[in-house]
């Protein structure tokens, strides 16, 4: 009896730890039009001499939100606003703009966060192939950082 009580207390606290942890502000406007909005970011970043950063994602993923947060920190938030312009990509339950991730050669089997980076014209410069950010929030903010300081416009 005692350990089935110690089962379902913990089995409450994780519950109640998920919960606490699930993703509420949603990052991805699923009503927009992404290929408008990488139209709009190409011709930003063409004037503000930018890179871009296709965030392909969804408002149900966690490590969307973790990466999200990760970038809203200070020093990575003044780098990220110096050097990028940021379109958001809804992939829904992966089920939406799959088109776009192969354009731009990102394979959504691998997980999402996942991130493009395309210069200021539009031409593509890196893709995350690999699952990279698949498990942001087992990575370090120093390797984030890194990825983003990287891939700023020479």
């Amino acid at each position: 009896m005692i350990r089935r009580v110690h089962f379902l207390l913990g089995w409450s606290l994780i519950s109640l730890t998920a919960l606490a942890q699930a993703p509420t502000t949603p990052l991805y406007d699923e009503s927009a039009d992404t290929r408008q909005a990488i139209s709009a970011a190409i011709v930003s970043a063409a004037r503000t001499h930018k890179n871009i950063v296709l965030d392909f994602g969804a408002n149900w993923c966690f490590d969307c939100h973790v990466l999200d947060e990760q970038m809203r920190k200070p020093e990575l938030a003044s780098i990220v606003e110096k050097n990028f312009v940021v379109v958001h990509v809804d992939v829904a339950r992966m089920d939406k703009n799959l088109d776009l991730a192969a354009k731009y050669g990102v394979p959504l089997k691998r997980g999402i966060p996942a991130l493009a980076v395309l210069d200021s014209g539009g031409k593509l410069l890196y893709a995350q192939d690999q699952g990279q950010f698949e498990d942001a929030r087992h990575m370090s903010y120093e390797d984030i950082r890194a990825f983003f300081v990287k891939r700023k416009p020479r």
